[in-house]
């Protein structure tokens, strides 16, 4: 199933994808898809409806984050082998990890440069979200925690994540830095999270062009290795890290500018959109 949430930034009201790619309108069956609505029995509730009985939205307009109510938003560095070696790095023993303190925004909200900012970049980024409590989880039971998987674009200030001392958190937690969506699809609906196409273009021209099948640390393992660190409970969300190709790897640098369009997707998981605005507090509220 394709979950979604649809209309302006707080009165988004729930949807779904039918078998033709529409979205249909869930408001009659709940109020909302929240974190809780991702616990295995409530998506088995929702898996149960007749999509196609469901009335039909055929201009939705503005498409949200696909759940309200996120909880942790953690990220993983330098997951990806050749993204590592683009960026001088070397492979890390084990998974890098870090947070968005960013308010999550919908797929095709306004990215907006923070003020003063000439290092901002772009990562494509495959989510994980957390539908079941995972605490000390095995690495054979990882998978079952999964609720579904959506794209995420994890936007990065490179100056203030390299340059500024201290945690990689102050480079990407700025606001407007975390879009997700357009969806989340169901872990049913997924056969191999290690085998999904990934890309990202920037003004028409495709930077990244990638696969999970590159990952260093697989989902499963990512799930395994976090769930020894702190709980995971339904609706937390984890980015598992990006493909080479990001604006920091090009030679020379090549950053973000107001104007800039990124859209960037993953195979089965949708597409985003994004322009990119000069600073503008008014975009953030």
């Amino acid at each position: 199933m394709k979950l979604l949430r649809y209309g302006p930034v707080g009165n988004e009201k729930p949807g779904c994808l039918d078998a033709q790619g529409k979205v249909r309108d869930l408001s009659r069956k709940v109020s909302d898809i929240t974190a809780e609505s991702l616990s295995p029995e409530q998506l088995k509730t929702l898996q149960a409806i007749d999509v196609s009985s469901l009335p039909l939205i055929e201009h939705p307009g503005r498409i949200g984050t696909p759940y309200s109510g996120m909880g942790k938003f953690i990220c993983v560095g330098l997951n990806y082998s050749d993204h590592a070696a683009e960026t001088g790095a070397e492979v890390p023993k084990e998974p890098i990890l870090f947070n968005k303190w960013s308010r999550p925004t919908g797929p095709n909200d306004a990215v907006v440069i923070p003020q003063g900012s000439v290092k901002t970049d772009w990562e494509v980024e495959l989510g994980v979200v957390i539908g079941s409590k995972a605490r000390y989880v095995s690495l054979a039971d990882a998978l079952k925690h999964v609720a579904g998987y959506c794209v995420v674009n994890d936007v990065s200030e490179r100056e203030y994540q390299i340059e500024r001392g201290g945690t990689w958190d102050k480079g990407k937690g700025c606001d407007t830095f975390g879009p997700i969506g357009p969806w989340l699809v169901t872990a049913d609906e997924i056969a191999d999270p290690q085998d999904l196409a990934m890309w990202l273009d920037v003004n028409g021209k495709r930077f990244q062009n990638g696969s999970t099948k590159t990952m260093i640390f697989d989902v499963a393992y990512l799930i395994h290795y976090i769930s020894q660190f702190t709980t995971l409970y339904p609706g937390d969300l984890i980015s598992t890290g990006t493909p080479p190709g990001v604006g920091l790897g090009q030679k020379p640098p090549l950053y973000l500018k107001a104007g800039d369009v990124m859209r960037l997707g993953i195979e089965g998981l949708g597409e985003q959109e994004q322009k990119v605005h000069a600073w503008d507090a008014a975009l953030l509220d």
